[in-house]
Parts: structure tokens; sequence; C-alpha cells
């Protein structure tokens, strides 16, 4: 088993939220509750949320992201420049659609010194046993560009083209990079839409219909997400989540990897890549032989994470020999294909089901790679 992240028994990172933060949140939001309790009540479940994960076996932590409501969102709201809004939409998932909320740029992006996921990250890194190395999740910066509305951008810095935004995205996360650094964080995640809806041409057709240059944009975002890490320490280990759409056990995308692969495992500088395999709309293994030999890893997502049912073992085990054609065994991992909740709302099965599927993947790991 490996000593350093990924870990061959990984985990995305959002856990669905206990019942004591969801009162807590509908109190607060009705002003019954201030500030103070509402955090009292969040720290309580991420305490328990860590303990949970080392219950199950886990060499890592993280917060469960109990503390938003969007995995995306609250991040980007809280960056320089950029706004959560209200409006009359949300983001179509398969039969459901999101809170009516979108992104607006109206000044300059910039990373603030006092972003708040900064102390959640404080908190976590404070709270975990000695040997539980402390994981945090953001967004990539090409999510922020891919979910803009054609109005979204209203400050005159960035004339008519969002892509003239990526220069202060760039710089931004690179300060992000810095900051969680300083902080004491040696594993981050930045996770991803955008590289799977390049893989969808109904996606890529909806990303042209909002405004956006679909042709190359692979590319793009790979020079985007290498500006981002150019000052990543040696020592920081930072991957990425690519994810289809997790809400409410509902997805967006579909479509293998193959489009994206070369430029994803070969062009851009991350450490690792989970990668979702839980159903057949991510297509086969072959993209994987894109991954460049060394030190970077495939974090395989076999085990869903939007019911409870419990995979197969053997069937695990098996699809994990079938990735070795393409990749070798000692540059893949393991984990669940997504986190059990991308948003405050959850995916549809109980918390007993969830921590179930987490076991599961340390006891494979622990018998593929022991």
């Amino acid at each position: 088993m490996t000593i350093s992240p990924p870990f061959r028994a990984d985990i995305v990172g959002s856990f669905l939220r206990p019942d004591s933060v969801h009162r807590a949140r509908a109190e607060h939001e009705a002003s019954a509750l201030d500030d103070v309790g509402l955090k009292s009540v969040e720290d309580a479940a991420v305490r328990d949320i860590i303990a949970r994960q080392a219950d199950a076996g886990l060499r890592l932590a993280t917060d469960g992201e109990m503390r938003r409501s969007w995995w995306h969102y609250d991040f980007f709201g809280m960056l320089g420049g950029v706004r959560v809004v209200d409006s009359d939409h949300g983001i179509q998932f398969q039969g459901v659609t999101t809170k009516s909320q979108v992104l607006r740029v109206d000044d300059r992006i910039s990373f603030p010194a006092d972003h708040p996921m900064l102390d959640h990250f404080r908190f976590l890194r404070d709270n975990v046993s000695d040997g539980v190395l402390a994981k945090i999740s953001i967004p990539s910066p090409t999510v922020l560009h891919f979910r803009l509305d054609p109005d979204a951008v209203t400050t005159d810095l960035y004339g008519d083209d969002h892509e003239a935004l990526f220069d202060d995205l760039g710089a931004a996360y690179r300060m992000a990079v810095k900051a969680f650094y300083d902080a004491g964080c040696r594993y981050l995640q930045f996770d991803d839409t955008a590289w799977a809806y390049l893989c969808s041409q109904v996606e890529l057709e909806k990303a042209a219909a909002r405004g956006i240059r679909t042709d190359g944009l692979a590319e793009r975002y790979a020079a985007l997400i290498n500006a981002a890490l150019a000052d990543k320490p040696a020592d920081m280990v930072i991957t990425t989540h690519v994810c289809r759409g997790n809400f409410r056990s509902t997805w967006i995308a579909s479509g293998g990897y193959e489009p994206v692969a070369e430029t994803l495992l070969g062009g851009t500088g991350y450490d690792g890549y989970f990668l979702e395999y839980d159903t057949d709309r991510a297509g086969g293994f072959e993209p994987l032989r894109h991954l460049p030999a060394g030190d970077k890893t495939v974090v395989l997502g076999l085990l869903t994470s939007k019911d409870g049912t419990l995979e197969d073992r053997d069937a695990v085990k098996r699809r994990i020999d079938q990735a070795t054609a393409y990749a070798p065994l000692e540059q893949l991992a393991l984990s669940t294909q997504c986190g059990f909740a991308s948003t405050e709302e959850g995916n549809l099965l109980t918390e007993e089901q969830q921590w179930a599927k987490v076991r599961t993947v340390v006891e494979i790991a622990g018998e593929v790679w022991a």
C-alpha cells in the first residue's frame, strides 16, 4: 500500500450531511440560529466525519464538505470578483434541476488572503490524528469558465471574451495553492466536471450555445490548469477528480475519456486523476494508455456513490485487472466514482450504506495491493 497520496484506497471528498447539519442550516436560513451556533454544529459534524473515516481504515481525511452548500459555488463565490446570484434557472441534471443560482464575474478575479476555506482546512488539519493526512477539495478553475452564462461577465476588464479572464484565474489559483500549502495542506484536489463535458457531444453543443469556443478547448484548459499549478511545491500532491455530474444520485454527461485522455493525462501537471468508471457511460479503460510512466496515479472510481447497493468484490477486482492492460497496477488505485454529497442535499443512500462503500474500497485495495 502506498505511503503517500493518492492512496491505494482513497476518496473523492464529500459525505452525506447528518440531520444535525440539515437542521442547523435550515434554522440559520430562517434566522433562528446565528453564525456561531451554525459553526458549532458544523464543527461537531466535521470531528465526527474525521473519526468515521479513520474507523473505515482510510489514511486520509476530508471535512466531508460539511460547511458547503455546493461543491463548487461556495468556493467560487468567496473569490474576489465572483458572486453567486439567484437566477431563473439552475443546472439541469437527468430529470432534476439544482437550486436556481448562477455565477457572476463583476470585478478582477483574485484569491483573498482570508478565503474562508483556508480556515475550513485549518480546522481539519488540527483535528486529524497523527498519521492521517488532511485532504481538501476545491473546484478546478476550468469549472468556473465552463459554467458561465453568456451574460455572466459584467465587468469591462475582460472584454467580450470569457477566456480573457484565464490569466487572472490562473494567478488566483496559484495564490490559492500557496495559501493552502502555507496552511499545512499537502494533499489538494481540483474537482472538475469540464473534462467530462468535453467528452460529451451533447454538452459541447450546449456550451457552444452559451458562447463558449469549444474547438481546441481541452488544450486551452490544460494551459489554464498548468498555470494554476506552476508554483506547486515539490512536497505537495495535487490531484483532480473528473466528474460526470453528481446531484441527488443523478448525472449529466456521458462519453468515454478518449477525446481528452492524451491532453488530460499527459499534458497537465497533476499528480493523480480520479476517473469515474462506475457505469458504461465512462467507456472502457483504453484511454489509460495515455498515462505517462512514472509517479502519476489514476484512481479508478469503480464503486458508485449514487446508490447503496454494494458491488461484487470479485467483479471489482476483475475490472482492476482489466485496467492493467493499459496502465501498470503500481500506477492505479481505488475509490468510489464520486463523493456522496456534491451538494448539501446528498445522494439517495443511507449513511450506513455510505460507510459500507468506503470500507469495501479499503478492503478491496488491501487485497489487490497487499
